[in-house]
């Protein structure tokens, strides 16, 4: 698997947060997603593109404003797996979310998602 076939799988992934309307979101996630992907979130582990949908709907329904969701770093896959650095921006500065999702593709969609969201503090030495 080359990284510009995740890349692109990713890319289209994050596309489902900035559609342009909500009907479009599930369409996205299914040019990207595998029907079972495996989700690991901020709020645990869901299963299937409409599990996967209902978390997307809910960021696009952010209380601050539809929010801008962006890939801000190169994808990085050794083997099946790709990392990748994301930010999420709601509307006139509001909150930022940045992180880390590391992927798992399998014939060339993403079959697991795994969410880092937040920086990673220095260790205590």
């Amino acid at each position: 698997m080359h990284e510009e076939t995740a890349q692109s799988a990713i890319d289209t992934f994050l596309s489902a947060f900035n559609a342009s309307n909500d009907s479009y979101v599930v369409s996205l996630l299914s040019q990207a997603l595998t029907p079972d992907v495996v989700f690991w979130g901020p709020l645990g582990r869901v299963d299937g593109i409409e599990a996967v949908e209902r978390f997307v709907l809910d960021i696009r329904r952010h209380p601050a404003g539809t929010g801008t969701m962006v890939r801000c770093s190169a994808v990085d896959m050794p083997g099946e797996w790709a990392r990748y650095q994301w930010v999420f921006t709601t509307p006139d500065g509001g909150p930022r979310l940045a992180g880390t999702d590391v992927v798992h593709l399998r014939q060339n969609l993403i079959d697991q998602v795994v969410v880092f969201a937040g920086e990673i503090g220095a260790s205590a030495s």
